[in-house]
């Protein structure tokens, strides 16, 4: 056990006996998301580095600290990349981009951080040092605990290592860019994603549908064909995705509440008042409204999804949906397994936990 895991494992077990709180935070990128956090803070960046990549195996284990941009840069040296495209938002960490769970445009078409995660090193609120899943594909034991951390935002361990399944960047990619409302947006999409398409990436607003094709060559240009549409320059189109994975698209500007929607990719547009932008052929969908935030999650709970107060607003209302009973029991008893002591993250998902 080296020097500074050494240090971690006092630390948080002096925070247990004391019963004081600790902030897990790398490059505090997604600081923002869920409810404030409480506690002193222990940095993650001085553990930084690539314990083990094997290209021709698909997998990388880097390092908690490790900024993201770093691996990135080392991925991409070998043709490969993070294919759920996890939004940086800052100086993030690869660490924090497990614990957040957030993913990016290509999240429709590949699936989100859990579904990358091969294996995980923690230290639990108790301060014991555990290892869960494994550094290849074909290792899967202790799989799902390991998935466990993906979204937890902090509040069950203090993540050391992670090991992550990468793939190999796209030979060809194309966008187009369409004209329609969003009603008829929703029923292209959903129309397209049942056919044998290669779409990675959707975004809609103000009356413009962009799409993107990833894959083989001839697949791209067959796509386009059929498609039709306005095809992007480049330049243009790297921006563009670029833009809306940081969430620097004008959509995004402005301090009001943004709320984040997920719902089945084939409700109709949801009726409420304020501007909307659509991902993810149509599963996720944004909503900047300062509108009662009892009535948003009404109307998406009737839509058959939830809704996250994901940036701005007030956040007493509470950033996530309120879990019925049998949810919450579970969120207790995992809590209670990983830290019992409530070391990390107190109140970050929700004031009880």
């Amino acid at each position: 056990m080296d020097a500074v895991i050494s240090g971690w494992v006092e630390r948080i077990r002096q925070a247990a006996a004391e019963g004081s709180a600790l902030e897990i935070r790398g490059g505090g990128s997604k600081r923002f998301y869920g409810q404030a956090p409480q506690g002193e803070v222990l940095d993650t960046r001085e553990h930084a580095g690539i314990v083990a990549y094997e290209p021709t195996e698909l997998v990388v284990t880097v390092r908690s600290g490790t900024p993201l941009d770093e691996l990135e840069a080392v991925l991409h040296e070998k043709g490969q990349f993070l294919a759920f495209e996890p939004p940086r938002f800052g100086a993030a960490t690869a660490g924090g981009c497990v614990a957040a769970g957030l993913a990016g445009p290509r999240r429709q078409a590949v699936g989100g951080v859990r579904d990358f995660l091969l294996g995980v090193q923690l230290i639990d609120g108790r301060g014991d040092l555990l290892n869960f899943g494994g550094r290849v594909m074909k290792n899967v034991a202790g799989y799902d605990v390991s998935r466990l951390v993906a979204g937890s935002l902090g509040t069950l361990a203090l993540l050391t290592e992670v090991s992550l399944k990468v793939l190999p960047r796209p030979v060809a990619e194309t966008t187009l860019r369409f004209e329609m409302d969003q009603r008829a947006a929703l029923l292209r999409l959903n129309e397209w994603g049942g056919q044998p398409l290669p779409v990675s990436a959707s975004f809609w607003h103000d009356g413009l549908l962009t799409l993107r094709l990833s894959g083989a060559g001839a697949a791209v240009d067959a796509a386009v064909v059929r498609l039709g549409g306005e095809r992007l320059e480049e330049d243009e189109a790297t921006a563009l995705w670029l833009a809306v994975r940081e969430q620097r698209h004008s959509f995004f500007s402005g301090d009001g509440p943004l709320w984040r929607l997920a719902l089945p990719s084939d409700a109709a547009p949801v009726d409420l008042p304020g501007v909307t932008a659509i991902e993810w052929g149509g599963a996720q969908r944004w909503l900047r409204s300062e509108f009662e935030a009892k009535q948003i999650r009404e109307v998406a709970a009737a839509a058959g999804g939830h809704a996250v107060l994901f940036r701005g607003g007030d956040k007493a209302i509470g950033v996530f949906q309120p879990l019925a009973g049998p949810l919450a029991a579970i969120h207790r008893r995992l809590k209670n397994a990983f830290d019992p002591a409530a070391v990390f993250g107190r109140g970050r998902l929700y004031p009880d936990l």
